[in-house]
């Protein structure tokens, strides 16, 4: 990883795992921001005293491996292609680092609000097992068992937490999309996700406006469903794409 970036992250004030946990949003309004590298080595040095950063175990930089899971008809992803506002997703989620798994629901209603809801898992998640069933019929009123891999995505994370108000932004990068010997890599984009309960006006995207960055809506799932071409449905995020591909060319 670049080490003028690892530069930058370790000027931050840390925050623990545990402090993190007490300024976690499961439930919150989400704004999105595609951004360059250059773009976030420019961006980080001004928020340093307003931000801290997550530190485990001296690091700051984490690996995240994603596998989401669907129907054998996409109909998770066909939810979000076609619009429909009462959707949701469903992923193993493995901390690399600390080799920790969590099955993980991420719902977004109508009123654009989402909730995430979790439980712990092995890595290879067992859908016949009855608390992974009750927790998704309890949540998704889903039945499991028609569930299973879709894509996997790799990503590394730096994760934010505003020291003044109700705040928390995670800065994702060098993402990686395979499915069946397929593989996809964004080397040189960079996507910030400012995760907040309101609608204060916060440094972050006051910085990120004013150097014209606006947000977008953007799934990294179904960005990853695009590349690969994993199902022939994908003229509904065509633009979504091109507009990351001019971004980063830059």
């Amino acid at each position: 990883m670049n080490q003028e970036l690892l530069q930058i992250v370790n000027q931050f004030e840390p925050i623990s795992l545990v402090d993190m946990g007490r300024a976690e949003l499961m439930e919150r309004s989400d704004l999105k921001f595609a951004i360059t590298f250059d773009d976030l080595i420019s961006l980080l040095p001004l928020i340093v005293e307003d931000y801290r950063v997550l530190e485990i175990r001296d690091k700051r930089l984490f690996e995240y491996d994603t596998l989401y899971y669907d129907t054998a008809d996409y109909l998770l992803y066909k939810m979000h292609h076609n619009g429909r506002m009462n959707r949701y997703k469903v992923r193993r989620r493995t901390y690399v680092d600390s080799d920790i798994n969590f099955l993980e629901a991420k719902i977004k209603n109508n009123k654009g609000v989402t909730n995430k809801v979790r439980i712990k898992c092995e890595r290879d998640v067992d859908f016949h097992d009855e608390l992974i069933s009750e927790f998704l019929l309890e949540h998704l009123n889903v039945d499991c068992r028609n569930l299973s891999p879709s894509i996997n995505i790799n990503y590394n994370r730096i994760a934010l937490v505003n020291k003044s108000s109700i705040e928390r932004v995670t800065i994702d990068l060098g993402l990686t999309y395979s499915v069946e010997g397929k593989k996809s890599t964004y080397n040189n984009l960079v996507i910030i996700e400012v995760k907040s309960d309101g609608k204060v006006n916060t440094l972050i995207k006051r910085l990120l406006r004013d150097t014209n960055k606006k947000p977008i809506s953007l799934s990294k799932y179904c960005v990853g469903m695009y590349l690969l071409e994993v199902n022939e449905k994908r003229n509904n995020f065509k633009q979504q794409v091109l507009k990351i591909n001019k971004l980063i060319a830059k």
